[in-house]
């Protein structure tokens, strides 16, 4: 098996979550997993590090959104445009699932398009992937005491 420092697979773990908030395959989670499992010690800057590098990419990908010239909704298929007025529905709020795989994805970057308010966007998105890798850190902990 890979033998690393803490301090390496902390940053492994952010280059990681980062990746994993684009549309590029990054898992994540099975560094975190990973990480957890040789240093249960960094359990706390672990799920700091990866909610900070995952919404991070996140925000990169409303930041691209955000480039994306705003034009008329109406040629999107009737799912695209559906998902966009849900979207306009619920608001920054919506990207409380932005740790969805490929679906959160394609909300940041819609988030952006629709100009979502940023600070908003940024406090769902962090709470939405600080639960999830909280859900996995804990889940983790608890088979292994078990």
């Amino acid at each position: 098996m890979f033998d690393f420092s803490p301090d390496t697979g902390l940053w492994g773990l952010a280059a990681s979550a980062f990746v994993s908030a684009t549309f590029l395959p990054g898992n994540s989670e099975i560094v975190l997993l990973a990480l957890l499992a040789k240093f249960p010690s960094l359990f706390w800057p672990a799920i700091a590090v990866a909610t900070l590098a995952n919404t991070a990419g996140g925000m990169t990908s409303y930041g691209l959104g955000r480039l994306l010239p705003q034009r008329d909704s109406s040629p999107l298929k009737t799912s695209q445009a559906r998902a966009l007025a849900w979207l306009q529905r619920h608001g920054a709020w919506a990207l409380l699932l932005s740790w969805v795989p490929l679906t959160g994805d394609a909300l940041c970057v819609a988030a952006g398009w629709l100009r979502i308010n940023p600070w908003l966007s940024l406090s769902a998105m962090a709470l939405g992937k600080c639960a999830r890798y909280l859900v996995i850190a804990f889940g983790i902990a608890w088979f292994s005491a078990h």
